[in-house]
């Protein structure tokens, strides 16, 4: 979906895996010639799923946006571990989950829901002294990251197929899947990390009206006067 106003434009991308928020900032940048734009919530680079883009004065939305409900949908391996709880780190060697059960399993999931305190990745874009926590874990220095206070709507495990459990979550602005995969290993007592995950809903808006890069390009040539006019 891209809607056009006199404010500018809202996108709403498919971002690809692989691709940093950036990434795909900087992409519609060039495809739309202008420098007012912005994204409206990180999408991790191994995540995939909706990602709202603002440009013009859109741009201002940009906050509120930022403040809407979530969803995810996505994929937890129990019984290891990684520094970045998500694959761009090794994972540690796998310990025994035989006795782990699916009662556990969604017994630890409820346990979840509500509001939570909860401490972000050292891999992730919060910043320490000035500087992203990313930046600082990439060089083997410590990380000690405060805990936020987040609220998990809805946390259903939709398939057991040990290691991996999928899983369905709604949750509030701020929210690490990443550190939900982690915390979730630690409730079983196993360890846990994030494998696979997709954005699927922002506020209202939907995965399903997301445009992809590709769409997005072929309509580049008609979307540019509306972001010019409103760009300052």
């Amino acid at each position: 979906m891209i809607e056009t106003t006199e404010n500018g434009l809202l996108i709403l991308l498919d971002k690809p895996l692989g691709w940093t928020s950036f990434d795909a900032v900087s992409k519609l940048r060039n495809l739309l010639k202008i420098r007012k734009i912005g994204h409206a919530g990180t999408l991790d680079p191994l995540a995939t799923g909706l990602l709202i883009i603002c440009a013009g004065k859109m741009t201002k939305r940009i906050e509120e946006f930022q403040g809407l409900e979530k969803e995810y949908e996505g994929t937890f391996v129990i019984g290891q571990t990684t520094a970045s709880y998500d694959l761009e780190k090794e994972p540690t060697e796998a310990v025994d989950i035989s006795h782990i059960t699916p009662e556990m399993i969604h017994k630890a999931a409820t346990s979840f829901l509500g509001k939570i305190e909860q401490i972000p990745p050292a891999h992730s874009s919060v910043k320490v002294d000035g500087k992203r926590a990313y930046a600082l874990a990439r060089k083997g220095k410590e990380v000690a990251l405060k805990p936020r206070s987040i609220e998990i709507h809805e946390f259903v495990v939709t398939s057991i197929r040990l290691p991996e459990v999928g899983f369905r979550v709604r949750c509030s602005k701020g929210t690490y899947i990443r550190s939900l995969a982690h915390d979730f290993g630690a409730a079983l007592g196993v360890g846990a990390y994030l494998s696979q995950l997709r954005r699927t809903r922002i506020g209202n808006f939907t995965v399903q009206q997301a445009d992809t890069i590709d769409s997005i390009k072929e309509k580049a040539a008609n979307l540019r006067p509306h972001v010019t006019d409103a760009a300052s």
